[in-house]
């Protein structure tokens, strides 16, 4: 079992930047995949981002790619989400998850992962 601990939300005005992080607490994670989710109000929880620990290959939602960058630092077990160009409709709970042995087709899928955080509330408004 991983146990995850997010930080770093707030409020930012649209266009701003933000970084969330993930604080992983695991003996090891070379065979996990760890991913970003969100939830906005009154919607489901959805994909944003996903990262292959070894290796280190990323996957984004296409509504923020280019906009989102998904990394690791592995020596201190941290994932982080760089968030540039935010918009009112990013808004939402921020989630990170952790699961293991993933398959490339299987990392945005929600039900892959079984370890989650508590979430970090992210609010993109003027």
């Amino acid at each position: 079992q991983v146990q995850l601990v997010e930080s770093g939300g707030g409020l930012v005005q649209p266009g701003g930047s933000l970084t969330l992080s993930c604080a992983a607490s695991a003996p090891t994670l070379n065979s996990y995949a760890m991913a970003w989710f969100r939830q906005a109000p009154g919607k489901e929880r959805e994909f944003v981002a996903a990262i292959r620990w070894n290796g280190g290959s990323s996957q984004y939602h296409e509504s923020v790619r280019y906009r989102f960058i998904v990394s690791k630092d592995t020596a201190k077990k941290i994932m982080y989400l760089r968030m540039d160009s935010l918009k009112p409709e990013d808004t939402a709970v921020y989630y990170c998850a952790a699961g293991p042995r993933l398959i490339a087709s299987t990392m945005r899928m929600e039900n892959a992962y079984h370890d989650w955080g508590q979430g970090t509330q992210v609010t993109v408004s003027s």
